[in-house]
């Protein structure tokens, strides 16, 4: 069995073969899918994936860095609303984005502080999103930093020494397509890192493996993540799916 642990499996980008792209996954042997929200704006299409497929997609709650614009404090009180009605496995994804926009870190930066007590008081994992911000996100979880802080460091593109500091955060490593690109680099260091610190995604409909880079990601390829990371670590695909899965279950308590 395989696990996608993130998935935006509710994007546009699937609006026409949605349940065929759901299909080829299950034929692929992927059972489990965690989708993380963005903003308010894509709450109601999560729900209504949950509703069709409720054996198979666990919800998250949470604002994305990149949607943390001047109306940031309704969305998160948004969020908040959520976390009052029902029950989700985990806060994200959340985190700090300098990619798009710099001028918004203090309040990304605010937003994401925000979210991981949120999670603490919830005793839920977080799910962040890191680009072009090792060093603020770290700053972040050094200041937020305890026992009852843990989750995943989601699309890890890092080097070893910060794949090591995520890690001494109670961090696993979502590892992605991202894997099998030749410029990747991930690919030589992995083997350094015990494999029960990784959890596998695709961050579909981004960041698709080869030979699919490129094109639309799909939860199926999950698969061919997989088969790199059991290459890397000298193992068969079905121990590494096993191995991986069994994280997400320590991470998301499901």
């Amino acid at each position: 069995m395989l696990t996608d642990t993130h998935t935006h499996l509710y994007s546009d980008a699937f609006n026409d073969d949605r349940d065929a792209m759901m299909q080829r996954a299950f034929n692929e042997g992927v059972q489990r899918f965690f989708v993380p929200a963005i903003d308010s704006e894509t709450t109601q299409a999560m729900y209504e994936l949950e509703t069709k497929y409720p054996e198979n997609i666990f919800l998250m709650m949470g604002l994305h860095p990149t949607s943390v614009k001047e109306n940031y404090k309704e969305e998160l009180a948004h969020v908040e609303s959520q976390f009052k009605q029902r029950e989700f496995y985990a806060v994200g994804e959340i985190g700090i984005d300098l990619y798009w926009d710099k001028s918004t870190l203090a309040i990304q930066q605010e937003a994401f502080k925000h979210q991981i007590q949120l999670a603490k008081k919830y005793k839920l994992p977080i799910v962040i999103h890191c680009r072009e911000a090792f060093d603020e996100i770290f700053e972040v979880l050094e200041t937020e930093k305890s026992d009852d802080l843990y989750g995943i460091f989601h699309c890890f593109t890092g080097t070893l020494e910060q794949a090591e500091r995520a890690i001494s955060f109670n961090m696993k490593l979502g590892i992605g397509g991202v894997v099998t690109f030749k410029n990747g680099k991930i690919d030589t260091f992995l083997h350094k890192i015990d494999p029960k610190h990784i959890v596998l995604e695709t961050d579909a409909p981004y960041l698709s493996p080869v030979p699919y880079r490129g094109k639309r990601n799909e939860s199926s390829y999950i698969s061919l993540i997989n088969k790199k990371v059991a290459a890397i670590y000298g193992v068969s695909e079905e121990e590494m799916a096993a191995i991986t899965t069994q994280n997400s279950k320590e991470v998301f308590k499901v």
